[in-house]
Formats: C-alpha cells, structure tokens, sequence
C-alpha cells in the first residue's frame, strides 16, 4: 500500500497489488469513465480497499469493513 500514489494506472496499481481484485463498478459518461475495483486484504476476509480510477487514473481509495453477523441463540 505504501507504494500507491494517486495518479497511477490501473495497470500499475495491478502489477503492485496482484490480478486477484473484483470489479466493483464501472460507468461511463460523455466526459470520463469510472471503474472501481476492490482487494479482499487476506487474511482478514472481512476487510477490504476499493481503488476509484478516473479515466484510467487512480483518483482515490479506501479501505470498508464488512459486517460479521452473529448468530444470537436463546
């Protein structure tokens, strides 16, 4: 992570990160094309980084945890 820097390519992102990320959205519009993709932060599933590219380049990112539901049992 401490190699990103805003403004890189999605290739460049790729080749630090790895090739095992989900796409998460991608858009279009008349002016720019969106695409955000998503790293699980192994071993803790739970974690996760969206990386947001504007026009091929990295504009932001983030990292979301997601809920752990547990069973509540009487």
């Amino acid at each position: 992570m401490e190699q990103l820097e805003l403004g890189m390519s999605k290739l460049q992102v790729v080749n630090i990160l790895g090739s095992s990320y989900s796409i998460a959205q991608k858009e279009a519009n008349a002016t720019d094309t969106i695409e955000v993709i998503s790293y699980r932060n192994v071993p803790f599933d739970e974690e996760f980084y969206l990386f947001r590219f504007k026009n091929n380049k990295l504009e932001k990112w983030h990292r979301e945890f997601q809920p752990i539901y547990k069973e509540i049992k009487p």
